[in-house]
């Protein structure tokens, strides 16, 4: 299981249910009706995601990661409809596009923050 703190947690879920065709498995809300934790179903693997916690903190760097979904030949609808979906807002550091190793791929970090990257 992979699990992100977002600030803005219901939209963030709204987002990646849109972005990878991902179904809600399991969901806990806050009284504010945030995300207190959800597991959402992205490509057979579980993708929790809850509401930032105050004493959290900022991020640090070193501590950072980055989500990376290798989705192998015949997934190419799948990268673009990701790619269209998380871009708006995001700081895209490749665009989606062929590189050295993939025919397709992208990387960038979303609006809440969430750095991915997906390739064939």
């Amino acid at each position: 299981m992979f699990q992100v703190y977002v600030k803005g947690s219901v939209e963030a879920v709204a987002l990646y249910q849109k972005a990878f065709g991902a179904k809600v498995s399991n969901e806990y809300k806050n009284e504010d009706g945030s995300y207190m934790h959800v597991e959402l179903d992205v490509f057979g693997q579980v993708l929790a995601v809850s509401e930032g916690l105050p004493y959290a903190g900022e991020s640090i760097t070193g501590n950072t990661m980055q989500f990376c979904l290798h989705m192998g030949e015949g997934k190419e609808d799948a990268i673009k409809r990701a790619y269209e979906v998380l871009k708006d807002g995001a700081q895209i550091h490749s665009p989606l596009d062929k590189c050295f190793f993939s025919p397709l791929m992208f990387g960038l970090i979303d609006k809440f923050g969430v750095n991915w990257c997906m390739f064939i």
